[in-house]
């Protein structure tokens, strides 16, 4: 398969990091597509480095699950079935249920710290709303979640939400569809912030789970399962 046009480029000596970080964003931005075959050769060509680097970052990304390597076959992008979406939510909602509590738990000052991020995430989702740039929407609406388990400072929580918030915008961007109701999509994360700020711990409970569970309907409603195969 054809290298995608516009490949990024890195200045001066690229880590293994750094290209890890660059090419997960090419792909969940779309770069990439699902189930397309990363060329190495051409990749390390393009980003002027030796195969040791791309390599380990590769198998970075290969270990956060948004690339798949198949033997004698190569390293491919993640395709994403309607299965897929409904463990990557689930698995965001406990993750994020788990942050509010912590941060519930926390000073006052953590939850206003946490809170004035928020409200600027959604200050920015707002205007890009407003003129529908659906890929600047999909990065702020992962942006406001990413910044919402930050607040709890849990390490551990951070890290696996990196990758979620990945594969939800690949969810998003590479199945080509648009929240049914984006009309409302500021309104239920200015509820979040809303409930957070208020300390309601049940109140916020419910609405992140009745968050997750619109966002899987919108993405399955008119879908149907992928077949991928091995």
């Amino acid at each position: 398969m054809a290298a995608p046009e516009g490949p990024f480029v890195l200045e001066g000596r690229p880590t293994a990091q750094l290209i890890a970080d660059q090419l997960r964003e090419q792909i969940v931005q779309g770069t990439f597509r699902p189930g397309q075959q990363i060329n190495e050769s051409l990749l390390a060509s393009q980003l002027r480095t030796s195969r040791g680097p791309l390599r380990e970052a590769l198998q970075r990304l290969c270990q956060e699950g948004i690339l798949v390597s198949h033997r004698n076959r190569g390293v491919f992008v993640l395709e994403l079935a309607t299965a897929d979406v409904k463990e990557i939510y689930a698995v965001r909602e406990s993750v994020e249920l788990a942050a509010a509590n912590i941060l519930l738990d926390a000073s006052q000052q953590e939850i206003n710290d946490t809170c004035e991020v928020l409200k600027g995430i959604i200050g920015d989702m707002a205007k890009q709303v407003a003129v529908s740039d659906w890929q600047a929407i999909a990065r702020l609406d992962m942006e406001f979640h990413t910044a919402f388990v930050a607040g709890a400072g849990n390490t551990r929580l951070i890290r696996i939400y990196k990758t979620l918030a990945a594969e939800s915008r690949m969810c998003i961007l590479n199945l080509e569809v648009a929240y049914p109701r984006v009309d409302v999509l500021v309104q239920e994360h200015q509820s979040i912030l809303d409930l957070l700020e208020a300390g309601d711990r049940k109140g916020l409970q419910h609405a992140i789970k009745r968050h997750m569970q619109k966002g899987v309907e919108d993405l399955t409603a008119s879908r149907q399962d992928i077949d991928i195969t091995a």
